[in-house]
C-alpha cells in the first residue's frame, strides 16, 4: 500500500466520519489514489478540476453534480469547497498539486469530515509526492 494510500486511510477515513476519499492530480486531471471501493470517473474528475477549481464561484451558484448526485454547495472558495444533499455530503479541498475528496453519509458528522480533511490539506510535506512523512532532515549533500 503506498503512502498515500495510507494517509487516506488513516487521517480521513480513520476518523470514522469520511465515507470515502480520493487524491485527484490537478495538473494530470487524475485520481492518484481512493479509498476502496471509491470509484471516480474521468469525467467526475474533469468537472472537479475545470469546474471547482478553476471557478469556484460558478460551483457556489450551480450547485456540483458528482457522482451522477446533485449537491447544493455551502461553501465555495479557492480552497474548498461543501456541498450536501438530502443524503450527506462532499468535500474538496485543493492544495498546490492536488483535489483532497471526502465524502460523508448522513449517518456521519460533517464537521468532522470538514476538519480531517482541511488539516490534512494544511500538511504540505504529508502530501509530497515521495514516500517521506515530513521534511528532509537537513540540506541536501553535495
Amino acid at each position: 500500500m503506498s503512502h498515500l494510500q495510507n494517509l487516506l486511510l488513516d487521517a480521513l477515513l480513520g476518523t470514522k466520519h469520511v465515507d470515502s476519499a480520493a487524491l485527484i492530480n490537478i495538473q494530470e486531471q487524475t485520481v492518484c489514489v481512493a479509498s476502496p471501493g471509491f470509484n471516480i470517473m474521468p469525467t467526475d474528475v474533469r468537472t472537479l478540476v475545470n469546474g471547482y477549481a478553476k471557478n469556484p464561484l460558478q460551483a457556489r451558484r450551480e450547485g456540483l453534480y458528482f457522482k451522477e448526485k446533485d449537491y447544493r454547495c455551502v461553501r465555495a472558495d479557492e480552497s474548498s469547497l461543501y456541498a450536501k444533499n438530502e443524503n450527506g455530503g462532499v468535500i474538496i479541498v485543493k492544495t498546490h498539486l492536488y483535489l483532497i475528496v471526502a465524502t460523508y453519509n448522513e449517518s456521519m458528522f460533517p464537521s468532522v469530515c470538514v476538519e480531517a480533511t482541511e488539516k490534512l490539506g494544511d500538511c504540505p510535506s504529508c502530501l509530497a509526492a515521495d514516500s517521506s512523512w515530513g521534511p528532509q532532515s537537513g540540506p541536501p549533500t553535495v
